[in-house]
């Protein structure tokens, strides 16, 4: 069973029940669900990762304690943590009693800010620049199973949507950097005999590729170690997941260096026919720079236009 599935079913079973008869008072101003860090956030579990951090949990939110106080929020904890220890075969891990770890009683405010650094999810645009996506997708994940209060999903609607500005600058900054580690750097290092450093190129073509299809899906790119296993549920290029496990993972030797080679030119030219579709650019060459910088001047911001274009990668 996936952890999302679990958490609600555990949530309708007995959190529900629970909030309703003993915090009344308090239930228009709450928010359950589960969002955050974790691969069940993303619904990407399987039964590798029930061997940790996996167990029916949710998580409460609660408005901060000018509306919900300390003493309040302890008690809502302490009934949370008296919840069934075990459901549908799985375990409940002990608990902190001020407060759980990934699931439990969380302040709205808390939980964004740790995500985003701002407690409301309002970001100023040096602030929209500089947040890591991984991030971003965390504080928008999972599932909000009840919101009486509708704070946190006004929250996550905002966050849900990058601005297009910002948007822009990201994509112009990893399509030049695909530009030089693929097809400028790779061939060179090769060339060279400097095969380490030419699969380190081809590791940074493919992580700036990566990101480029996350923008232009108009997606936040998850933690590294799931960026594949996202990439492959994307409606736009998501065949690319095949091309990608090629290049790190294949050697440089003259015939799979062209092979390579080959493949980092198709997959550019696949990227800017999608960023061309978009009327993000009207640069007609092939190079991924030539794009990139193409992108850039589509920024309205001058603010925004004006940064070093590496400035938000």
């Amino acid at each position: 069973m996936k952890g999302l599935e679990l958490s609600e079913k555990f949530y309708n079973e007995f959190g529900a029940p629970m909030i309703h008869s003993q915090f009344s008072g308090i239930e228009p101003m709450l928010a359950v669900g589960l969002c955050g860090s974790g691969s069940e956030c993303f619904g990407f579990d399987d039964e590798i990762s029930a061997d940790h951090d996996f167990e029916p949990g949710f998580c409460i939110f609660i408005p901060d304690e000018d509306i919900i106080d300390r003493q309040t929020a302890f008690q809502l904890e302490k009934a949370y943590n008296s919840l069934p220890k075990e459901f549908m075969g799985y375990k409940r891990s002990i608990m902190n009693p001020v407060g759980g770890k990934r699931t439990g009683v969380i302040r709205i405010g808390d939980f964004f800010e740790s995500k985003t650094g701002s407690r409301s999810g309002i970001l100023s645009v040096r602030e929209w620049l500089a947040i890591p996506e991984y991030s971003l997708a965390e504080a928008v994940n999972g599932k909000i199973f009840c919101d009486n209060l509708g704070m946190v999903t006004e929250i996550r609607s905002h966050l849900s949507n990058m601005p297009k500005n910002v948007r822009l600058k990201k994509l112009a900054g990893n399509l030049l950097i695909m530009s030089q580690s693929g097809q400028y750097n790779y061939s060179r290092c090769i060339a060279h005999g400097e095969n380490a450093a030419a699969q380190l190129a081809v590791f940074e073509f493919v992580k700036s590729a990566l990101n480029c299809i996350f923008l232009l899906n108009g997606a936040y790119m998850p933690y590294y170690k799931w960026s594949f296993r996202a990439l492959r549920e994307l409606p736009l290029l998501s065949e690319k997941s095949v091309s990608f496990e090629y290049l790190i993972s294949s050697g440089n030797e003259e015939k799979e260096a062209t092979e390579k080679s080959n493949l980092i030119e198709k997959t550019c030219a696949d990227i800017i026919y999608e960023v061309k579709k978009q009327g993000y650019s009207d640069f007609s060459g092939d190079s991924a720079e030539g794009h990139a910088y193409a992108v850039n001047n589509e920024i309205t911001d001058s603010e925004i236009r004006n940064l070093h274009i590496l400035f938000a990668v």
